[in-house]
């Protein structure tokens, strides 16, 4: 009677994992004197052992703002020049300097104040949107081009980032007031949960996150990007591009709006779609 040692399926284990198929592994046991059968059976045995292979990555897309980097310390965005403070690799995020102008930043909050309401997530799970326990801020959003400063803002971000002006959502107006946040998480939404895909019914996949400041708090508030150890500042006028070729946590794109600790925090989010968001 011939035995399947723990030995033995440790080898066939380290068979499989160098690539060498099922049939080489059984005709190499037999030539060895193990009986076909026995052979077999064992093989099945021991790859019931090995680990689940790591899901697949979907594939990368092309993504706003590819050419941007820190070697052209300035870019033309139509009705004016904007600075590129710094720019990484990845994951992929750039801050710009004078985005927008002080009148701009103080006509955006002036406009949205009055239809502020508790920020709501896109649920992925169902495919609306609802409160989120880790978003406390207030929020609002306006329709594309709804007022001149947005159509003006709008258009402004297209050139910088060379992204068509119809892939982006409408501006999303936040206020954070002391002690609000909004913990670490992505902005794409996740192929795997079942409300995604009437999510992308709307202009498909999030590919790109624009972050304007729209003042400077007293203190806190900074956008934090916990993977790569990076916090930016939120100063009025600039703003941080992040980037994500693909749905999947490989992009490092975790971000997240540390708590505001003193006055308040307004900002205007603008996401890019891979097509025309309706």
């Amino acid at each position: 009677m011939q035995i399947v040692t723990p030995e033995l399926r440790a080898w066939i284990v380290a068979q499989a994992a160098a690539g060498h198929a099922p049939e080489i592994v059984v005709e190499a046991m037999k030539a060895s004197g193990w009986a076909e059968s026995v052979a077999r059976v064992a093989l099945e045995s021991a790859l019931e052992e090995l680990p689940a292979p790591p899901p697949r990555e979907a594939p990368g897309r092309p993504v706003p703002g590819r050419g941007i980097t820190a070697a052209l310390p300035r870019l033309p965005a139509g009705d004016r020049e904007v600075a590129v403070l710094m720019a990484m690799r990845r994951p992929r995020v750039v801050v710009f300097g004078e985005l927008l102008s002080a009148e701009e930043c103080a006509e955006l909050i002036a406009l949205a104040r009055a239809r502020l309401s508790r920020s709501e997530t896109v649920e992925t799970r169902t495919g609306t949107s609802e409160v989120n326990e880790a978003r406390t801020s207030e929020g609002m959003f306006f329709l594309p081009a709804e007022f001149p400063v947005c159509a003006r803002l709008e258009e402004r971000i297209a050139r910088l980032l060379d992204w068509p002006l119809e892939n982006g959502e409408g501006l999303q107006i936040l206020r954070y007031l002391p002690g609000a946040e909004y913990k670490p998480h992505y902005d794409y939404f996740d192929p795997a949960e079942p409300g995604t895909p009437a999510i992308l019914k709307r202009g498909g996949q999030r590919l790109a996150s624009l972050v304007c400041y729209l003042n400077t708090p007293e203190a806190g508030g900074a956008t934090t990007f916990p993977e790569a150890g990076l916090d930016v500042a939120p100063v009025r006028g600039n703003a941080v591009f992040f980037s994500y070729d693909r749905p999947h946590p490989s992009t490092r794109t975790l971000h997240g709006g540390a708590p505001v600790t003193a006055g308040e925090k307004w900002v205007a989010t603008k996401w890019m779609r891979e097509g025309r968001f309706e």
